[in-house]
C-alpha cells in the first residue's frame, strides 16, 4: 500500500482525506465567544480542540486567523494556540477572510482544493469566506459543531446559506474519523483514541472501558493536577 507521510493513502472518491484538505479556524477569539448563542460554548471550545489535535495527528495544513486582536477580539484561545505553539495567527481587519490577501495566500500556497472551515460567527466569519472560495472554485467543509452564532436563528439561516451555495456540512469528530477511515491504521489509532476518551464523554468512557477491562492495557494516566500558584501582585 503506497505511503505517504508514514501513513496509508486513502481513496478519496469524494472523501475528505489527510492528503487532500486544508484546514481553516478563524476568529477563536474570547469576545467573539462572548456573543455565542445557538451552542453552549464549553462544547464549542471542546469541538474546536478536538478538531485541532485531529489536524496535528493527520498532518493537516492548518491556517489560524484573527480578527483585531488588541482592537476588539482578544488573542486566540489559550487552549488552541497550545496545540500550535509555533504558529502565529494571520492578523485581520476585515470580517470576511476571503478579503484578506494573506489569509488566502496562505490556502494558495497548499495547493489543495478542499477547505475544512470553522469560525465565529457563522453568519460573517465563516459565510462570507465560505461562498466566495466556492466561487473560486474550491470545495468547503463546514465543521458545523464548531462555529457559533448569536443565535439559533442566526447559525441556522447562515448553514442554509452555504450549503445552498454548495458548502458540505460536517462535524469535528466525523472529519477526524473520516481521517481516520480504518482502526487497521495503526500509527493514528491510539492518538485518535484519545481525542474521543479526552473529547467525547461516554464515547470516551467506553473506550477507556474497553482498553481496560476487555484488551487489559493499563488505565490511561492523566498528568496530575497543579494548583496554579498565587499571582504576583503588581507594584
Amino acid at each position: 500500500m503506497s505511503q505517504n507521510n508514514g501513513r496509508p493513502k486513502l481513496s478519496e472518491k469524494g472523501l475528505l482525506t489527510p492528503d487532500n484538505c486544508v484546514v481553516a479556524l478563524i476568529d477563536f477569539q474570547p469576545q467573539m465567544l462572548f456573543g455565542v448563542g445557538n451552542f453552549d460554548r464549553q462544547s464549542v471550545i471542546n469541538n474546536v480542540v478536538a478538531l485541532a489535535k485531529g489536524c496535528r495527528i493527520f498532518d493537516v495544513p492548518t491556517i489560524l486567523s484573527t480578527v483585531e486582536t488588541k482592537g476588539f477580539s482578544g488573542y486566540m484561545w489559550p487552549q488552541l494556540q497550545a496545540i500550535f505553539p509555533k504558529q502565529t495567527p494571520i492578523e485581520r481587519s476585515s470580517m470576511n477572510s476571503w478579503d484578506d490577501r494573506n489569509f488566502v495566500a496562505a490556502i494558495e500556497k497548499t495547493g489543495r482544493k478542499k477547505i475544512v472551515l470553522a469560525g465565529l460567527w457563522t453568519e460573517t466569519c465563516v459565510a462570507l469566506p465560505t461562498v466566495q472560495a466556492l466561487h473560486d472554485g474550491y470545495e468547503v467543509y463546514v465543521v458545523e459543531d464548531c462555529c457559533g452564532d448569536l443565535s439559533a436563528l442566526a447559525h441556522a439561516n447562515a448553514m442554509h446559506r452555504v450549503i445552498q451555495a454548495g458548502a458540505k456540512p460536517v462535524l469535528a469528530l466525523s472529519t477526524i474519523l473520516e481521517w481516520q477511515r480504518d482502526w487497521a491504521h495503526k500509527d493514528t489509532y491510539n492518538a485518535v483514541m484519545d481525542i474521543a476518551k479526552t473529547h467525547y464523554g461516554a464515547y470516551g468512557a467506553g473506550v477507556e472501558y474497553a482498553y481496560t477491562m476487555v484488551h487489559g492495557a493499563p488505565a490511561t494516566k492523566i498528568p496530575d493536577y497543579v494548583v496554579p500558584a498565587p499571582a504576583v501582585a503588581h507594584a
